[in-house]
């Protein structure tokens, strides 16, 4: 997407001033934000939030110093002064070896595929309140349920363009849709908490609030009468909605900048087989609607679609310009924007391929073990990929859901559960990340 014309004149002003003021390169951006949020509870308005904003972030470069600052002000006067603040800086910063613009040889360029992120809707603050007084609604209607901890509707719609000295220059659009609640279940001094949510980028494609809510209510009330389990080894099967918790230690294992700094328990596992055999794990970032899609990296870095894990194995580190000199590769557009600071590392749309079975028949084959239905306060040893991690859910046995869990933690290392990892069929896509259930067996489970 081209900029526009006030975007385009604006950061080509702040790299003039920038450059004026003694950098020798200079990176520019522009990010601005709409949103509209409603909150109630037990029927009741809690919140009504509108929020406009509008930013301009600069990352200056003198040698191999560099500095970042952003400001609100894109007043002629604004942008100079951050220009120079931030150059100002730079000349006082450490030398970085390894910090500098994206080689232009790694940008992105020519045509672009319309990712189609952006919807015209625009829902009013009445409208929001209903939707989340309705999807709440769904919930306490549920037996069981009691109370509520609020539902929330909020509509956003942001932009960002992004420029360089060197003449790069580039700009998305994008616009989300949340709709959700948590209710509260009660059954004498039993009470249980769950929630349903969903963000799109097409307000029609959200599901019904009446839908959101009734999945809530009856998620939350099934959890009432839960147990605690003793200490055992087990299958554990971690539900899909929560299932790409257990893939976020390996993305940030994989992270240049972590195997760089030497604090990653795959520094060393490059081009090896560290899942089951048959997984596998793809990322593209032109897939249209999806929340992860982008056109170029955070650095301007051209992006495409690639294998993470194929039939188990990873043979990419996830790198931005830094992260590659540091390890003497290439960059692979899987630099997130910094907007005031250095660029990040951060993947696009990930694709967990699915599995034969659906959910029942991973607990089939299972026969009997622990069904994870929330995860809280995971603790990771970063260095060796010892892992732990609150859970609740529901005890199975013959395959089939036995009674609630709560009070309960699961825990392993990484690289051995990594590598008896089964998936089902059951996808999930919320967020950028599709994925089924993944079910492990023999984990050990900490409880009484």
């Amino acid at each position: 997407m081209a900029l526009d014309a006030d975007s385009q004149a604006a950061l080509s002003a702040l790299n003039d001033y920038a450059r004026q003021a003694g950098a020798d390169a200079s990176e520019a951006s522009l990010a601005s934000r709409e949103s509209i949020s409603a909150e109630v509870r037990m029927g009741e308005l809690e919140g009504m939030e509108r929020e406009e904003g509008r930013s301009v972030a600069l990352r200056a470069f003198i040698g191999k110093r560099q500095a970042a600052a952003s400001s609100t002000d894109l007043s002629p006067k604004g942008l100079q002064a951050l220009a120079e603040r931030t150059v100002a800086m730079a000349r006082a910063a450490p030398e970085d070896p390894y910090c500098g613009l994206l080689d232009p040889g790694f940008r992105a360029s020519g045509s672009h595929p319309d990712l189609n992120q952006s919807d015209d809707a625009r829902p009013s603050p009445a409208h929001l309140i209903e939707l989340a007084r309705t999807c709440e609604a769904a919930s306490l209607a549920i037996p069981g349920i009691a109370n509520s901890g609020g539902a929330g509707a909020s509509s956003e719609v942001s932009a960002f363009a992004y420029a360089t000295s060197d003449g790069f220059a580039g700009a998305e659009s994008s616009t989300s849709y949340s709709l959700g609640t948590q209710p509260i279940a009660e059954k004498g001094e039993d009470m249980e908490r769950d929630y349903e949510w969903r963000t799109l980028r097409f307000f029609a494609e959200l599901p019904s609030p009446e839908e959101i809510g009734r999945i809530a209510g009856e998620r939350t009330a099934r959890r009432l009468g839960s147990r605690k389990l003793e200490s055992q080894k087990a299958a554990v099967i971690f539900e899909n909605r929560l299932a790409g918790r257990m893939l976020s230690p390996f993305l940030g294992a994989i992270s240049g900048a972590a195997v760089a700094r030497g604090v990653s328990f795959l520094k060393d596992k490059l081009g090896q087989r560290i899942f089951s055999e048959n997984f596998q794990l793809c990322e593209d970032p032109f897939v249209p609607k999806a929340m992860g899609s982008r056109l170029f990296d955070g650095e301007g870095g051209a992006v495409a679609a690639m294998n993470l894990v194929e039939n188990g194995a990873f043979h990419h580190w996830m790198l931005n310009a830094s992260a590659a000199r540091q390890l003497g590769l290439q960059p692979n557009g899987h630099a997130t924007s910094g907007h005031g600071g250095p660029p990040g590392i951060g993947a696009a749309n990930l694709f967990v391929k699915p599995g034969a079975e659906d959910l029942a028949g991973l607990m089939r084959n299972a026969g009997k073990g622990l069904f994870v239905t929330d995860m809280f306060s995971p603790s990771l040893n970063m260095n060796n990929g010892d892992w732990s991690v609150g859970v609740a859910g529901f005890w199975f046995e013959n395959g089939d859901i036995a009674y609630p869990v709560s009070e309960v933690t699961v825990a392993g290392n990484l690289l051995d559960i990594y590598a008896r990892l089964i998936c089902g069929s059951d996808l999930d896509n919320r967020g950028a990340l599709e994925i089924p259930s993944l079910a492990v067996d023999d984990l050990a489970i900490g409880g009484t």
